[in-house]
């Protein structure tokens, strides 16, 4: 150890790396550095371009409920049950994914109210492995439906995901038509069932439970298909034009209800409820 790393090491000062980690955030649509408690007030939301960054579950439920919710547990399903492996073992992607993330998987769901209007709100987390779909999300998705069906409730889901997870194989594939039943139910029960559509929402996600809402929300440029542009470009053999696949464009075309800003969010899903639910009002 030289002279100026024992200085250093005896300063009350936080190192370069820890500062310059904490302080700021590059925005990914304009590539402005943005000073990260800002950005943070702003609800991960661009003060210079609008852009709407990705958001965790916990961020996402602490802007959209009301003080007090309960968090779900999450319900235990068998874990690599095809012993897959590519460049590395399956059950060391979830380990690793596990210890970044405070949940079990990409689906968090918890019961509370939304300006005083009783909801049950599912979250995908496109952190954990890309959000992607496999036997925990859809048995939380599924425990989550069927509790609001118990509390008689509306259930709202914000979905956020790349697909289905290859690694689990057909056992992911058969989750969406597994959603889909409890989407089902929720209309025979006569429940508002929401959905507000975040960046990315493709895949197997939007083949199935994203899009068979009551009512579709996005946050603005979000994301939201099945397959991917290229894919669907070098089939039809055209070029796709301006916008394609992005929130504004799906509005346009009838496929999305509303674009709403994420600082408008709570405000427009408490008068959805007031309309579809007055009676669950406190």
């Amino acid at each position: 150890m030289n002279w100026l790393t024992r200085i250093r090491s005896r300063l009350p000062f936080k190192s370069k790396r820890e500062s310059s980690e904490n302080l700021w955030v590059k925005c990914p649509n304009c590539a402005e550095m943005l000073f990260a408690r800002e950005y943070e007030a702003n609800l991960f939301v661009c003060p210079r371009c609008g852009h709407h960054g990705r958001i965790g579950a916990d961020e996402r439920l602490a802007q959209i409920m009301d003080e007090g919710f309960s968090v779900l547990p999450a319900p235990r399903v068998k874990e690599d049950p095809l012993k897959f492996r590519d460049s590395k073992r399956y059950s060391d992607r979830l380990k690793q994914a596990r210890a970044a993330s405070p949940h079990h998987d990409a689906f968090t769901a918890a019961l509370g109210s939304i300006m005083g209007h009783k909801a049950l709100v599912g979250v995908q987390d496109f952190t954990f492995m890309g959000g992607s779909m496999g036997m925990a999300v859809g048995a939380a998705l599924v425990a989550a439906a069927q509790r609001a069906i118990d509390e008689k409730c509306a259930f709202i889901i914000f979905t956020a995901a790349g697909g289905a997870r290859m690694q689990e194989g057909i056992l992911s594939l058969m989750q969406m038509p597994k959603a889909t039943v409890m989407t089902r139910r929720l209309k025979e029960a006569g429940l508002p069932y929401i959905v507000v559509l975040t960046d990315p929402t493709t895949g197997g996600v939007t083949a199935s439970y994203a899009m068979l809402g009551d009512i579709h929300i996005s946050e603005p440029g979000a994301l939201i298909g099945f397959a991917g542009q290229r894919v669907i470009q070098d089939t039809i053999r055209e070029k796709l034009p301006e916008g394609f696949q992005r929130a504004e464009y799906l509005h346009k075309h009838g496929m999305v209800d509303m674009v709403v800003e994420r600082k408008d969010l709570r405000e427009r899903l408490a008068d959805l409820l007031d309309y579809l639910a007055p009676a669950q009002a406190a």
